[in-house]
């Protein structure tokens, strides 16, 4: 059941509904049937995961009333470390058995040695494992270093855990924002819904107008690479770039509004990255969850910026490593992670990795500056180049690319794989640029607009828009649910 299918909308109705009336007498009753609710909502995909979220949920529960149960240090951390043993134990196997085992093979069979692989598994990879497994783990962490007392209600931390708007794909909540919550009974709000619903329509415009859309174009370029030219190959992940956005922003929005409809507020996860004006207020800005976990429980632990640059520039390296890795099973992501580490690290040692945290580009003006136009180019060219290691099947695939991207200059024009003209995609891009431009104060209202005839024109706009570039022949899951 995805965001963008008829059967979740029905699905939708009938819990809002049921929600607000039937469940809205006492908070552990919407637990319950937040509870339930969640559980149906995963197990439409395959219901035998159900027990990996059980599991995790009943692991980390009791462990966290372990961890806040014992005063000596070394019981306090063996506890921790059975919360951190099992989450990626999980990831492990499920995500990266496989990984291991070939690439164990591969390493075996550059030294002469020629073993036949027997050990690979057929194995599949439970939706949303690498959300719910880092939420769980930083509720662990929070109560080891005294951020958080423990709950003793199971069905509130199984509520929290298997929450569905925000369970296959983030963002990645702490306890402290959605525990405190849930453990708090909500009461219905008209404007909470109102806004809820504009994330969502949102969400879905961004979700089939622009990456739905596009996702034939790149498809088409990245399988077929070495039969085009330099200029169609940089088209290719150009449009990706913005397919990625509009594919995990889109559905961080639809997360985010449908959150409001039960009266819960999660944490913005997209904040516009692609007005960034260098690669560290880039990562402030994109899936702004996951680079605060790394943050908070990998990067400080390790000692952050507080000791010598040359043990801070190791934790740079560290963080985009393990992100990398954290994004798939395969050595492009790896890749992926350590050249944004190359690009960070220079930024953080001239000490600008912070200098745009608090401000967005053109602040107090209508447009930006030429300094800034330029900035936004290279940012956003770093990060486009880096994502054709994200988006190749494989390192060679990804070298290759840039190999005739470096040598191939010759310029054809390229023709939609479906026969549709490419000028409306160009024309589509720079008009969602210039209205994201116009809104990139604020991400949780997209139609923030003083007349109402413009909020009817823009309505009118997005809805014929999704109207007009829905297809129902394409594959319309989301990018990051095989992550």
């Amino acid at each position: 059941m995805v965001f963008n299918s008829i059967e979740f909308f029905i699905f939708l109705f009938i819990v809002f509904v049921l929600y607000w009336t039937l469940f809205k007498t006492h908070v552990k009753v919407q637990n319950v049937f937040l509870v339930i609710v969640s559980y149906i909502f995963y197990g439409w995909w395959d219901w035998r995961f159900l027990s990996l979220i059980l599991l995790s949920t009943t692991v980390d529960y009791f462990t966290g009333i372990m961890i806040d149960s014992n005063t000596k240090p070394s019981r306090r951390k063996l506890w921790l470390w059975v919360s951190v043993f099992f989450n990626v134990g999980l990831l492990g196997f499920f995500k990266y058995f496989n990984f291991f085992i070939d690439s164990w093979l591969d390493m075996v069979s550059l030294l002469g040695y020629n073993i036949k692989s027997t050990w690979t598994l057929k194995i599949i990879l439970p939706v949303g494992i690498s959300f719910y497994t880092f939420q769980t783990m930083s509720y662990s962490f929070d109560i080891y270093y005294n951020k958080l007392k423990p709950t003793k209600d199971y069905l509130s931390f199984a509520a929290f855990v298997s929450f569905f708007p925000q369970l296959v794909a983030g963002p990645i909540e702490r306890a402290s924002n959605l525990l405190s919550q849930i453990i708090n009974r909500r009461v219905f709000s008209y404007d909470q819904v109102v806004g809820g619903l504009k994330l969502i329509l949102w969400g879905l415009f961004k979700k089939i107008v622009i990456a739905d859309a596009l996702a034939p174009i790149v498809d088409d370029i990245f399988a077929n690479y070495s039969s085009y030219p330099a200029s169609t190959l940089v088209l290719g992940v150009t449009l990706f770039s913005f397919q990625v956005y509009g594919d995990f922003s889109g559905y961080s929005d639809i997360a985010i509004g449908t959150a409001k409809l039960f009266g819960i507020e999660l944490r913005s996860n997209f904040k516009f990255p692609n007005f960034s004006r260098n690669v560290a207020e880039y990562w402030q800005r994109w899936h702004v969850s996951l680079s605060t976990w790394f943050r908070h429980y990998v990067y400080i632990p390790l000692g952050g910026s507080r000791v010598s640059k040359l043990k801070s520039v190791r934790n740079i390296i560290i963080i985009f490593l393990v992100s990398g890795f954290w994004h798939g099973a395969n050595w492009t992501f790896i890749f992926w992670g350590a050249f944004h580490a190359m690009a960070y690290i220079p930024v953080f040692l001239m000490g600008r990795n912070t200098m745009y945290k608090h401000n967005v580009v053109g602040e107090h003006r209508l447009f930006p500056s030429l300094i800034e136009i330029g900035q936004l180019i290279l940012t956003f060219s770093i990060i486009t180049f880096s994502r054709i290691f994200f988006r190749s099947e494989s390192i060679t695939d990804a070298f290759a690319f840039i190999k005739i991207i470096c040598s191939n200059f010759s310029y054809e024009v390229y023709h939609h794989p479906m026969g549709y003209r490419m000028i409306d995609y160009y024309i589509l891009i720079a008009l969602f640029v210039l209205y994201e431009y116009r809104i990139r104060k604020d991400e949780r209202s997209p139609f923030k607009f003083k007349s109402k005839i413009i909020r009817f024109i823009v309505y009118t706009i997005v809805v014929l828009g999704m109207l007009l570039f829905y297809d129902s022949h394409i594959d319309r899951s989301f990018i990051y649910f095989q992550f």
